[in-house]
């Protein structure tokens, strides 16, 4: 287990690199070949030429695309100094350089954004889940009754319906008609617990109503797949109560291609929400990615783009190990 942890840890490495190398070939070196200068997108299209050379210096956007990576990799564990002789900046470690839109460091914004990120992505998690894998087991074992039709078609209305429309018309009817919840557009770690609650509690919903809509329709697809199996049979055969049979037997087996979307989800979710706070507003990673697309802020897109990397490389990681406890078929050895 420990030498397969090693081996899926390296792996995990190895393509965060990848991803990093590649948006940072596609950020730093399309703008050069439409005719654009990265400069002028740090400084303003109003800069003197003078000026426009010393950031070039001070950024190291002269030098070979190869040491502009490698600069940028290693002052991620090591820090990083900018410029040379007396005018230099020294960023940190981890060092994901600096906002063109706003000149502060890219971690102190990332910081700050991603426990927004992680209260959201966690919350609504945990309901999807639960509330998704319920439904669709129910449903799996009442297959044609009138809870079975009711609840997917009730799946199939969630799947079907945008989170910006279906945040729009609850904030319309549970924020400003009926005033059951308020949503807080500046929080920050120093609020308390009850803040974040009351200010989650409706994005949560939301996001969880959409994705558990998709989780149901899966997992009953699963688990009606999984009843028919031989083994399912020979169980009840035994004597085993069916309950027993459906927990120990049918469900670890529906939960394996469960577990495969939801690490995926959830990485995806961790590197930014961007439909769901922008909704709602939330000061989030999501929110930080397009305020950086919108404003051409290439670290800042560079650096939301490795917390995605990793989050997802990550959240898979968890998930693989996961499965030897899940399906005991695919323990190692």
């Amino acid at each position: 287990m420990l030498a397969y942890l090693i081996r899926r840890l390296g792996a995990v490495l190895v393509m965060v690199l990848v991803v990093l190398l590649t948006t940072f070939v596609i950020f730093y070196m399309l703008p050069k070949w439409s005719g654009q200068d990265i400069a002028v997108l740090f400084a303003g299209k109003n800069s003197g030429a003078e000026q426009l050379e010393g950031i070039r210096q001070k950024l190291g956007l002269s030098d070979p695309l190869l040491v502009q990576f490698w600069e940028f990799v290693k002052g991620i564990p090591l820090g990083r100094d900018y410029g040379s002789g007396d005018d230099v900046t020294h960023c940190g470690a981890p060092c994901l350089g600096y906002s063109f839109r706003t000149e502060l460091p890219v971690w102190e914004t990332v910081k700050d954004a991603l426990p927004v990120t992680l209260a959201l992505a966690g919350g609504a998690a945990v309901l999807w889940l639960i509330g998704g894998v319920t439904v669709g087991v129910v449903s799996a074992l009442k297959r044609g009754t009138v809870w079975d039709r009711a609840a997917m078609i009730t799946a199939l209305g969630g799947v079907s319906m945008p989170i910006f429309f279906t945040g729009m018309i609850a904030m319309g009817v549970f924020v400003h008609s009926l005033g059951w919840f308020s949503l807080d557009d500046s929080l920050t770690t120093g609020d308390s617990i009850g803040t974040w609650v009351e200010t989650m509690i409706l994005p949560w919903i939301v996001l969880a109503f959409l994705q558990a809509a998709m989780y149901a329709r899966l997992t009953r697809a699963t688990m009606l797949e999984v009843l028919g199996e031989d083994y399912i049979r020979t169980a009840r055969a035994k004597g085993v109560t069916e309950p027993v049979v459906i927990r120990r037997h049918a469900l670890r087996s529906t939960m394996t291609p469960i577990l495969t979307v939801f690490g995926l989800d959830l990485g995806i979710l961790i590197g930014g929400a961007i439909l769901t706070e922008t909704t709602f507003n939330l000061p989030g990673l999501g929110q930080e990615a397009v305020k950086a697309i919108e404003g051409k802020d290439l670290p800042m897109i560079l650096g939301v783009t490795l917390c995605t990397a990793l989050a997802i490389a990550l959240a898979n990681l968890v998930v693989d190990l996961m499965y030897a406890v899940i399906d005991p078929r695919v323990r190692l050895g």
